[in-house]
């Protein structure tokens, strides 16, 4: 079910306002945007974290298991405002590594080479002042980062000039797919009724008069 959701949003380009709009209008990560703009992603989430000012945790995980195909998340719990990753490590997820989006809830840095490079990131924006690489005391952080993985961990994000919305694992079920479907039908029904019939918004979207049109 996991894949034909994905392979639905992705063949249909189903917008994160959509996304947000079946999941009753929530989802959306705070603060996230585009780093670049016009790119579209959506895959598994691959979940990462970086806590007491290091991006240590971040190569260590992704040592252990390598993300592929993925939207690698990579959340900042305890940064201080510290960018966690840059051009190096962006590099290795998108392009050697084969993902399709890197989602990270904190700062990047080397923003002139990602621009360049038109990597589809989403973060919270950017800062020349970056982590630290040194190894650190989970032993704090276990019980927020064991919360959030499972919450994240094989959730499906969706990604586009919008921000970010998490489609969480118990909505990952043949009735999402159906909202999904059932909104992309709705969407093609308002525009038919406001371009081809010059119907006014409020008799399309608030009164939905195309309902009682045999």
């Amino acid at each position: 079910m996991k894949e034909k959701i994905i392979n639905y949003i992705k063949q249909n380009r189903v917008s994160t306002t959509e996304v947000a709009d079946c999941l009753g209008k929530s989802g959306a990560l705070e603060g996230v945007v585009p780093l670049n703009p016009h790119h579209f992603a959506v895959g598994e989430i691959q979940y990462l974290y970086a806590i007491q000012d290091s991006n240590w945790t971040v190569h260590e995980d992704l040592d252990r298991e390598p993300a592929r195909e993925k939207i690698v998340m990579i959340d900042a719990l305890d940064v201080h405002g510290r960018a966690v990753i840059g051009d190096i490590v962006s590099k290795y997820i998108l392009l050697y590594l084969g993902n399709c989006g890197i989602v990270c809830t904190g700062k990047m840095r080397d923003a002139h080479i990602l621009l360049k490079e038109n990597y589809p990131i989403w973060c919270n924006g950017v800062s020349p002042v970056g982590c630290f690489n040194k190894q650190v005391d989970k032993l704090e952080f276990v019980e927020e980062i064991e919360k959030r993985k499972d919450h994240y961990q094989g959730a499906i994000a969706v990604c586009d000039d919008s921000g970010v919305v998490v489609i969480p694992k118990g909505f990952i079920s043949e009735e999402f797919y159906n909202r999904l479907v059932a909104i992309e039908e709705q969407e093609d029904i308002w525009y038919d009724c406001i371009d081809r019939r010059k119907w006014s918004t409020y008799k399309t979207i608030c009164l939905k008069e195309y309902l009682k049109d045999k």
